[in-house]
Parts: structure tokens; sequence; C-alpha cells
């Protein structure tokens, strides 16, 4: 980075409020395709370090991570982004290819250097291609500090990565995407806790009505369930996070009431449950009392909800240490909702509200942008479209491009604020045809920006998709959901006085998500939807503020497109 920059860094950390007294964590990855069985069948997975999935990174606030990632993969690029992590002064670190970044060629090492900011339960996943479908993610935990306390008390703590895998190599699964006639990936074969599931076989066979025979694992097998080990009488805090690559989920735990508390790394006002809903990009911390017969086990089920199922649940035992974890629960696992029980998921997120003392957004917006997501076609290519423009990224990575003025590397064009408003969202669109871009929403440094995210009819035939949403680099305020059609007056509606914090959110089938979000943290971001076909059809769009108020950035990242020219001519190099 140099001192100069080094130093330009500082400042900004200052300005923003954090310490950089924190501890400096330092990790090296290595990342490479491997040959696992994470469902009993063997495939080709992308790892860490030779683990599936990658390593556990846990810090405190105020800690700086070092990550000194190195590309093992061969033929392609690669970045990792640090989900749920706002990279408060170090937008080159957010792990996106194209956007923040260069991908990182084979061979090549890139580190990433930020400081985590606040407590929370995130996680880390490839960005580049459909990485994250071939396997690359991992937890990231952020702890208070030594002698701070969560607001809820807790005896121990279990950790959740959910995830879905197909047997199709991510490959393969973006050249059918990519093809004409397209190829839909289809539903994902096993969904996996912790990277381990089970296909072909039930650890419940003998409890439902199922053709899958019982599963039988031999010694130390990879796909054989981690079992939640806990004791009788105490609390357990446990942090869930969806990697999923496609599959919305819910989770249950029999007989076992769970607390909310935590979402996307905000405390939200505790409420209890039977089941959690969750969707791609979304992380949850939940309480869960052990205070059920001790003389038994108990199932943790997840299932797919938000599509017609075609995946079997995945499942793992609640081991209470009085009996031996080889003793199987009693009564069935807990029935995964009616997939399209769109009411009960409705129900469910509005429940989630802030917790007091949880800033809330300023009464009033600057600017409103519409997003209305589509299905359409380009030149017979099946992609999704954002009023009308489905996005595909540039070789030359934004952050450089609006840095140094380069004019040329992206369409200048702003992209359209709305859609008309005579659009019919019930019905397919009367004209299927849309178009590529690669324009930038631009923002005023502090401007407070309504984003309105619009759900319509698919491309051909009725439905509507549900669509979980990420913003990088921020936090927003979800101040409502609707049906049907966003108009004048809904904005009444709006929460403004206990509106949760989150990094993702939710367009239910046929409906409109209002958020909210203040342009405070210099860079490009991405937001788009956190389904990985989906964005790699082009379901996204970048924001960009405050570019020329950063320092120096880093070279290793710009070390691509004409950007990289102008590094060189600039004597950079």
């Amino acid at each position: 980075m140099g001192l100069k920059g080094f130093l330009v860094w500082c400042i900004w950390l200052g300005l923003v409020g954090f310490s950089v007294g924190g501890r400096v964590r330092h990790y090296r990855f290595d990342v490479e395709y491997m040959m696992r069985k994470p469902d009993c069948l063997e495939h080709v997975v992308m790892g860490i370090n030779g683990q599936f999935p990658g390593p556990t990174i846990r810090a405190e606030v105020g800690d700086t991570l070092d990550i000194a990632l190195t590309n093992k993969l061969f033929t392609e690029g690669t970045v990792i982004h640090w989900h749920g992590i706002r990279q408060l002064g170090t937008p080159w670190a957010d792990g996106t290819s194209s956007i923040s970044q260069c991908a990182i060629n084979p061979g090549e090492t890139f580190h990433y250097r930020f400081i985590v900011d606040r407590p929370g339960t995130y996680f880390y996943h490839g960005h580049h291609g459909m990485q994250r479908s071939a396997g690359l993610y991992g937890s990231l935990i952020v702890d208070l500090p030594k002698g701070q306390k969560e607001p809820f008390h807790y005896d121990g703590e279990i950790n959740l990565l959910l995830s879905d895998l197909w047997h199709a190599s991510s490959h393969e699964q973006e050249v059918g995407l990519s093809s004409k006639p397209f190829r839909w990936i289809g539903e994902p074969q096993t969904l996996l806790i912790n990277g381990r599931g089970q296909f072909n076989c039930s650890l419940a066979s003998k409890f439902i009505n199922t053709a899958l025979p019982q599963c039988k694992f031999k010694g130390g097998e990879e796909c054989a369930p981690q079992i939640l080990h806990v004791e009788p009488n105490k609390t357990y805090r446990i942090r869930i996070a969806s990697t999923t690559a496609l599959a919305s989920l819910n989770l249950a735990i029999s007989n076992h009431k769970l607390i909310v508390v935590e979402a996307d790394g905000n405390y939200v006002t505790p409420f209890v449950v039977d089941d959690i809903d969750m969707y791609s990009g979304e992380s949850y911390s939940v309480l869960l009392r052990t205070d059920q017969n001790p003389k038994k086990n108990y199932w943790l089920s997840i299932g797919v909800r938000g599509r017609k199922p075609n995946t079997p649940q995945g499942l793992t035992i609640l081991n209470y240490k009085t009996i031996s974890a080889s003793v199987f629960p009693t009564s069935p696992p807990p029935v995964t909702p009616l997939w399209n029980d769109f009411e009960r998921s409705k129900t469910f997120t509005k429940k989630i509200i802030a917790k007091m003392g949880t800033p809330q957004p300023p009464k009033r917006s600057d600017r409103t942008i519409f997003l209305l997501n589509t299905q359409n076609r380009v030149d017979g290519f099946t992609k999704w479209a954002i009023n009308n423009v489905s996005l595909t990224l540039p070789p030359t990575p934004y952050l450089g491009s609006i840095k140094f003025n380069l004019n040329s590397s992206f369409d200048q064009t702003p992209p359209p604020v709305t859609f008309p408003q005579d659009y019919d969202i019930f019905n397919p669109p009367v004209n299927p045809n849309a178009n590529i871009g690669n324009g930038v929403y631009m923002f005023n440094l502090n401007e407070v920006v309504d984003v309105i995210l619009q759900n319509a009819n698919q491309l051909s035939g009725n439905g509507s998709e549900i669509h979980p949403w990420h913003l990088h680099g921020h936090d927003f305020w979800v101040l409502g959901y609707g049906e049907g059609k966003f108009k004048l007056g809904d904005e009444k509606k709006f929460n403004l006085t206990h509106a949760p914090l989150r990094n993702t959110a939710v367009i239910f089938p046929y409906g409109w998500t209002a958020l909210r979000f203040k342009a405070d943290n210099p860079g490009a971001w991405a937001f788009h939807c956190h389904i990985e076909p989906h964005l790699h059809m082009g379901m996204g769009v970048i924001f960009a503020h405050g570019v020329q108020k950063l320092g120096k950035i880093p070279t290793e990242a710009l070390t691509c497109g004409l950007t990289a020219k102008t590094l060189i001519e600039n004597g950079h190099y």
C-alpha cells in the first residue's frame, strides 16, 4: 500500500470513529479444487487450505484481518467477498471481481486487509463467476472485545453454515445458463449443514414416508452429520448463516422454541418462533433453551421454501450429552412448511424489528430509485434485468475506473432510475427483450437514498420468484414490504421508528420492498440478488459515491484492464 496510502487509510478510520488498536490476525488462504464427498458421493469442490467449507475466521471488534489469498486454481481467477463486513475505508478489500478489484490470477497472492468494526454472525464466499456454487465459502464470526457482554445471556455456542449442492459442476451450470436454448440448473441435489449432507439416503427413513434407504456411514465418512452436543437446562446461541446458491430454507429443531436475537450482524427485538425462514445471504443468531427430556435426542432439519422443492430435508441431531449421540430421535423430523405459503414467510419477516437503541433511519430521503426485477431475453439468451438492463461487468474494476476517470471502461450513461408506470407486473412482459449494460448509479457522499425493489411476473406463464437482495459496503433500513405495485402514498406506511438494519432483504412474489441507506462509505459497491444463477444472468446494479475522496488504492487491486495501463503511464510500476 505504501506509507502515504497507509497513513491516509489510518486517518480515514479515525474519522469514521474506529480504533486501530486491535489485534492483527493473519491468515493464509490457498484456494484450490479438491475431491470430496460432502453428500456421500465424490465431487470436485472448491476449498481453502484443503478444507471444505473453508476455515472459520474468528476475531474481535477492532481487530484487523490480514488474509493472504493465493489462487491455486491453475485456469481461472478468484476473489473472496467478506459478506456483511462494511469495509469502511477499505473498499478495495470487498472482494468483488470487476467492481472492487481485479480477479486474482492463478499463482498470484492478494492481501485482504481490513478492520472488523462490529460484532455479529457473518460469512465469506467467492464472488467471481459461480464459485460460491462450487463451494468457496466459510464462516466469519466477530465477537465483542473482552470484558464486554452481549445484550442476552447464553452458556455455549453452535455455528451452522447452510448451503446447497449440485452434482453438475459450477462450470457446467454456467455454460447452461449462458446457452441458447437456455438450460436451467434445476433444484439442488442436497442441502448441506456445515458442509455435510446425505444423497440417496435419509437419516430419518424410519420415521417418514420415503423411498430412500436408511443412511449407513463408514467410520470417519465426510458426509456423516455433524452432531450438535448440548447439556440439559442451558441456553445456547446458534449462529446461522445461509450461503446457498439458490435455495431458501426453513430451519427447525424438534420440540424446541427459538428466540431470534440477531439478524445480519444487528441486534433485533427478541421474538420466539418454532422455526426460522432463511434466504440466501442472510445470517441470524437464535437462542435455544435445552429444556426438553434429557433422555432423548432431537432432529434439526432444514427444508426448501419459496421454490417447489425437489430436494430432501437436510438433517442432523441435537444430542443431549446425558445419552449417546447414536440414539436416534423417537419421532419424525419437523415438517417443513409448504413451499409456497408466502403469507407465513411474510409474517416471520415482519416480526424482525430493531432492538431499542439501534440507529434509526433519517426521516426523509434525498432521492428515490425504483428497481424493477424482470426476466427477459437479450439476443435470444435468457437474462434477468433491472429496469430492462441486464448487468454485464466490465474488464476494468469500477473502483479504479472511477478513481482515474477512465470514462471508456464502462457505460457513462446513467442507468434508469425507474420503470414505466403502466408496466403490468402481474403478466409476462409485453416486450420480452432487454439490453445489456454496465452503467453506475452515482450518489453524492452522505446522500440518503431510498430504493424500492419491485417484483414482477416471470418471462412466460404465471409466476413470480422470491429474490433476496444484498448490498455491499452498507447496511440499510428495511422500511417496509407491500403487495402488488408500489404506488404513490405507500411511503406513508414506512416504518421509521423501529426499522431493522440489514444487509440482505427479500422481495416476495408480486410485491415490493422499500430500503433506505446513507451513501456514507466511499467506494464502488455491488447491489444484487444473492441467488447465484440470477446474478450470473444479470440481476444486479452498481452503486458508487465518494470514490475521489479515497487515498491511494493498493496497486495490486487494479493490475488489469485500463487501470493497469494508467498506473504504468503514471509511473506506479
